[in-house]
């Protein structure tokens, strides 16, 4: 039986400086730090980062990361050096969403959610 989501691991090709860079964006430092894996706890879920690049880097699946204030999260991770992958949008009945490359080429999304609530 499924639990819900752990983790989501993206591909980094310079471990300390993905650690560095996800800290600043995340506001939190890991709690498992090796350089095979460096674990960051997001809410009580877990953003994972490895070492590779290249074709290991998942194309077609995005994890969305719930943000209170889409606009600013966005604006935020450009200013610390991601690019606009998909611009911010609203779908509909309050919900933003947005995504960005991070420096290693990575989607990353960001999704404010009023709608959606944690049991």
């Amino acid at each position: 039986m499924f639990l819900g989501l752990r983790t989501a691991i993206y591909h980094v090709d310079d471990i300390d400086k993905g650690k560095h860079w996800y800290s600043e964006v995340l506001g939190v430092k890991p709690y498992f730090d090796q350089p095979f894996y460096v674990g960051f706890n997001v809410g009580g879920y877990e953003l994972g980062l490895q070492p590779g690049a290249g074709d290991d880097k998942a194309a077609g699946a995005v994890a969305y990361w719930g943000v209170d204030d889409a606009a600013a999260a966005f604006q935020r991770m450009l200013d610390l050096g991601a690019t606009v992958h998909e611009a911010l949008q609203d779908v509909g009945e309050g919900i933003k969403v947005a995504t960005v490359k991070d420096p290693f080429g990575n989607i990353f999304g960001i999704i404010e959610n009023p709608n959606f609530k944690l049991p």
